[in-house]
């Protein structure tokens, strides 16, 4: 049985203007299975991403050879390399969980105040093992992420962990907070935020600072990730629904009717792939859009080496492109 929202008026901001972002050429890796949501390089070019049914696989750099290194009986989204060579995951039914080489899943941190996480989502890592993580909402889970954004009530929250297990709500009150990535000197902290088509950043070094935004995205943020080029790749799921838009400011009503429609009647994620770039200071490096017939609502994304491996809810497949000269 589906949940029930309680929508939550809220006036998105204008539409950006139209723009006419690169052309990028994709290739694409079939696996077996569903929603492989994050990517993450190993240093041997090999990529690691987590499916649907929770498991979590290793795709040889030339996409030949797909290994099943373990299940974590959950669904698995953001994926982290922790400094001892463990693999973080940020688990949405479990919350965060760490892989060993050896196969071997075990729970960092399943509550917050005691509370279950309901949507761990993603990470960064420092390399003293400080984990900056978000908890997409205290409503809905994975399942019903449409929810959220239909609801618009701004449950979600930035954490930090550090290796001796203290846990600090960064910021709370945060429209599906997705995507984390750390600045290249680590004293601040990036985000995005699905629902508010933001990215946004926390001044770490300073107490009580509050989230400015970074940047407006054209869509919907999904996972982000800090490259060997020092910029913060930034997934867009889908563009901005004109249907949506236009229904966050109205009646709530109208959102309840519309989350109770069958799922063929609900806004889709566009046919397209577009990713963009930026670097700290919000500047916009590359505006990339693509498509291919086995891929598109791009979720997660890891550039190295001018190679990006992308990740997708949507499709079963990894998708990769050469990065663009700037």
């Amino acid at each position: 049985m589906k949940s029930r929202i309680a929508p939550v008026r809220w006036t998105p901001p204008a539409a950006p203007p139209s723009r006419q972002p690169n052309s990028i050429e994709v290739e694409t890796v079939a696996l077996p299975g569903k929603g492989p949501e994050d990517a993450l390089i190993d240093d041997d070019g090999s990529v690691l991403t987590g499916l649907v049914d929770g498991r979590i696989l290793r795709v040889s750099a030339d996409g030949r050879t797909i290994t099943t290194l373990a299940d974590t009986g959950g669904r698995p989204l953001g994926l982290e390399w922790l400094p001892d060579g463990k693999v973080l995951i940020c688990d949405a039914n479990r919350g965060l969980l760490t892989l060993d080489k050896a196969g071997r899943i075990a729970t960092l941190l399943s509550e917050v105040d005691g509370r279950p996480m309901r949507f761990c989502n993603n990470a960064d890592v420092t390399p003293d093992g400080t984990i900056y993580f978000t908890d997409s909402s205290t409503r809905f889970g994975v399942d019903e992420w449409m929810a959220d954004l239909l609801e618009h009530s701004a449950t979600g929250s930035v954490y930090r962990l550090t290796p001796d297990g203290e846990l600090t709500r960064l910021a709370t009150g945060r429209a599906f907070p997705n995507g984390v990535a750390l600045s290249g000197d680590r004293r601040t902290l990036f985000w995005a935020e699905s629902a508010t088509y933001g990215l946004y950043k926390l001044d770490l070094t300073t107490d009580g600072a509050e989230p400015e935004l970074v940047a407006e995205i054209p869509g919907l943020p999904d996972n982000i990730a800090r490259g060997s080029d020092g910029l913060i790749w930034v997934t867009i799921g889908s563009p901005r629904n004109a249907l949506l838009d236009f229904l966050l400011p109205k009646q709530p009503f109208l959102r309840t009717i519309v989350w109770r429609l069958p799922e063929a009647l609900k806004p889709k994620a566009a046919d397209v792939i577009e990713i963009q770039a930026y670097d700290d200071n919000g500047t916009l490096i590359h505006d990339l859009r693509g498509h291919h017939p086995n891929f598109h609502m791009p979720t997660g994304v890891r550039e190295r080496d001018g190679h990006v491996w992308l990740g997708s809810i949507g499709t079963s497949a990894l998708a990769t492109f050469r990065t663009p000269e700037r």
